[in-house]
């Protein structure tokens, strides 16, 4: 097995370095996340950090890398006080990934990918129409995360869409139906597939699947 000490990470080449640490964590949930300024103007980001917070309330929350380039992601949400946050299906990869490209505020990249944008509800933020998988959320706060100068933002989600099919009587959504992908490091895109799933682990007690593979 290969061994890499804290010293020699942080002596690896820039490029070697990001590839490596931005991978070794394991998958990561691929997201488009959308907004709009005050004047209009669509974004359209994709962020490979949107996590869960908490369930009651629903708070999700994602990662702002540092503010060394204008952030346009971070601008329109705390002047507009929306976002979107849309899952990356497996037909819109490379769309999802070219919004990485440091695109002028005043180009939307829902028009340069061809992706397109939907309003539903009188949410302010755009969707992404594509998306089977969508919420609308309402900025919440921000920490600042001191180490390595990121801010970790929170929003409570107002709206929540989801493709026909894909929810368990439980209300658990099988993702692998809606054909979710994952990100790989920063720039590789994986398509999951369900292994099984569990019923709640308590000690001394069997553990059972709740798998039903004919879903």
């Amino acid at each position: 097995m290969k061994h890499y000490t804290n010293s020699e990470i942080r002596n690896l080449d820039n490029l070697y370095r990001l590839n490596l640490i931005n991978s070794c964590s394991g998958y990561k949930s691929a997201n488009l996340i959308g907004t709009k300024s005050n004047l209009g103007i669509t974004n359209l980001a994709v962020f490979n950090s949107v996590m869960h917070i908490g369930s009651n309330p629903p708070l999700i929350g994602f990662i702002m890398r540092p503010a060394t380039v204008a952030r346009h992601t971070l601008e329109n949400i705390k002047t507009t006080g929306y976002f979107t946050i849309n899952h990356i299906q497996k037909t819109m990869i490379e769309q999802a990934h070219q919004t990485s490209a440091k695109y002028d505020e005043a180009i939307s990249e829902f028009e340069s990918t061809g992706l397109g944008e939907e309003y539903l509800d009188s949410f302010y933020a755009p969707y992404l129409k594509e998306s089977n998988v969508k919420m609308g959320c309402k900025y919440v706060n921000e920490y600042h995360i001191k180490e390595n100068d990121t801010h970790l933002i929170i929003g409570e989600i107002e709206h929540l869409y989801f493709d026909d099919g894909i929810q368990m009587p439980d209300g658990w959504l099988r993702l692998d139906k809606a054909e979710t992908v994952a990100i790989n490091g920063l720039d590789g895109y994986a398509l999951p597939v369900l292994l099984d799933r569990f019923l709640y682990a308590r000690p001394g007690k069997e553990l059972k699947s709740i798998f039903n593979k004919e879903i």
